[in-house]
């Protein structure tokens, strides 16, 4: 289990990692906005974690065609935790090393978005607290990478089971021989 878990979550991981810095000429160019950025970021997550679905299925056929849904889970969130990580060191990278502001960036976009829908005063100044809360976190590497995980782990567990409960298949009940039917 352990050669498979690692050569699908390293191969799942530098996926992740790739998408997210081929993702920053789009982001400087402004082709990627804070509006289609959500969407870009988990499609390129969900593409990712299918790796998880392919990490099951090896496992289960160089285990002999038979998997338990358990076990399936096992490899599954293992995958998905390998990727996770790469996922999280590529952001903490990317935040600190490229994009130091981006809290800042954010902050005013969701401020802008907030008066040209034409929120009150009071709405804009909370929020503008808890932007500034907000960036407080993100410039915390522990609290980032935590906040980071939590995007494509979800992702990742639904992968996992939904891939745990496609691919489960248990022993085949032993046809009985001729001698146990007499």
């Amino acid at each position: 289990m352990k050669r498979i878990v690692i050569i699908f979550g390293l191969i799942s991981g530098v996926i992740s990692s790739a998408l997210m810095f081929l993702t920053l000429p789009l982001l400087h160019s402004g082709k990627v906005t804070f509006d289609n950025g959500e969407i870009i970021g988990y499609t390129a997550i969900f593409l990712s974690l299918l790796l998880v679905f392919f990490g099951i299925r090896s496992y289960r056929e160089n285990a002999g065609g038979t998997i338990t849904f358990g076990r399936a889970f096992s490899v599954g969130i293992l995958i998905t935790l390998i990727s996770c990580v790469f996922y999280v060191a590529s952001w903490e990278v990317i935040y600190f090393k490229f994009m130091p502001n981006f809290a800042d960036k954010y902050a005013a976009h969701v401020i802008s978005t907030m008066r040209e829908k034409g929120a009150t005063d009071a709405d804009i100044a909370a929020k503008k607290v808890e932007m500034v809360k907000m960036k407080a976190m993100l410039d915390n590497p522990l609290l980032n990478a935590a906040m980071t995980f939590i995007e494509p782990f979800p992702v990742g567990l639904i992968m996992t089971l939904v891939s745990a409960a496609i691919l489960r298949r248990r022993i085949p009940a032993s046809v009985p021989t001729v001698a146990q039917a007499t």
